[in-house]
């Protein structure tokens, strides 16, 4: 299977509103810098005219380069570096030395599926959960990506997760990864929210895009018991307000707010 690479030069402040339409157009691996956006998309799903529209629509330019299926593996193993979580938790590919002096490790293979700990929303989430009491915890991870954060759950002592995501490579990744890192009752599904039929989850993680998160907030209130935690990511600095607005339209109490770069996380209490 062969990718195109779509190196985007954009503004900060649009990034977010991209990667959300990108993401719902078949496109995934997101990585964010100062100058744009790099996305990968399987080359039989490219759609350059649906391309040009967006870019002419949002004021973007971008360059293609096509990755063969036997570089991709090359590629990010060149790119993915270990991580460290102060002494909480050390993130690192199989083919990483094991990391010392840390509570938890895990192991994340990503290929094409987000959440490796290096961007900011990812951090900041696994930066949250550290304050949580997982212990017993029936856990729900919406857009679950690599299953980094469904896997860290399990390590903080749930045994009851379910990990969903929309991208069918993101739930083959997931499989991988919890099979690598010997995580128990992780349960995984592809699809959308509308799939998962529980409403008796003790803690919601969903590291996705501003746009999922209003669409899908009263629905996460609904699955998430009383007293339970919702912790939100993918948020940008300019659209905190906004989410905030909706949030308290919900029921939600906001619990807490961490802001890394241009991102948010933030916790909520039902």
């Amino acid at each position: 299977m062969n990718y195109y690479k779509i190196s985007i030069t954009t503004k900060i402040e649009k990034q977010g509103l991209i990667i959300a339409l990108l993401s719902h157009n078949g496109f995934d691996g997101f990585e964010e810098d100062e100058f744009g956006i790099k996305t990968y998309i399987q080359e039989e799903d490219f759609n350059a005219n649906q391309l040009n529209n967006l870019a002419q629509e949002f004021g973007f330019n971008y360059k293609k380069k096509l990755i063969p299926n036997q570089n991709w593996n090359a590629i990010w193993e060149a790119n993915f570096q270990p991580i460290r979580i102060n002494n909480f938790c050390a993130i690192r590919a199989d083919f990483h030395a094991p990391l010392p002096d840390v509570k938890h490790e895990i192991v994340i293979n990503p290929k094409m599926a987000f959440g490796t700990g290096h961007h900011e929303t990812t951090h900041m989430m696994m930066e949250t959960m550290e304050d949580i009491d997982f212990q017993t915890k029936k856990v729900f991870d919406f857009g679950c990506g690599t299953g980094i954060l469904a896997i860290l759950a399990n390590k903080l002592g749930s045994e009851h997760i379910l990990a969903i995501d929309i991208d069918p490579l993101s739930y083959e990744n997931t499989l991988e990864n919890v099979a690598i890192n010997h995580s128990t009752g992780i349960s995984t599904k592809v699809g959308e929210i509308n799939l998962v039929e529980e409403k008796d989850f003790d803690i919601i993680l969903a590291n996705i895009n501003r746009t999922v998160i209003l669409d899908t907030l009263p629905t996460l209130y609904e699955k998430n018991v009383s007293g339970g935690y919702t912790l939100l990511s993918g948020i940008l600095n300019t659209d905190e307000q906004l989410v905030k607005e909706h949030i308290a339209q919900t029921g939600f109490s906001v619990r807490d707010t961490k802001r890394k770069g241009e991102w948010v996380c933030i916790s909520l209490e039902k």
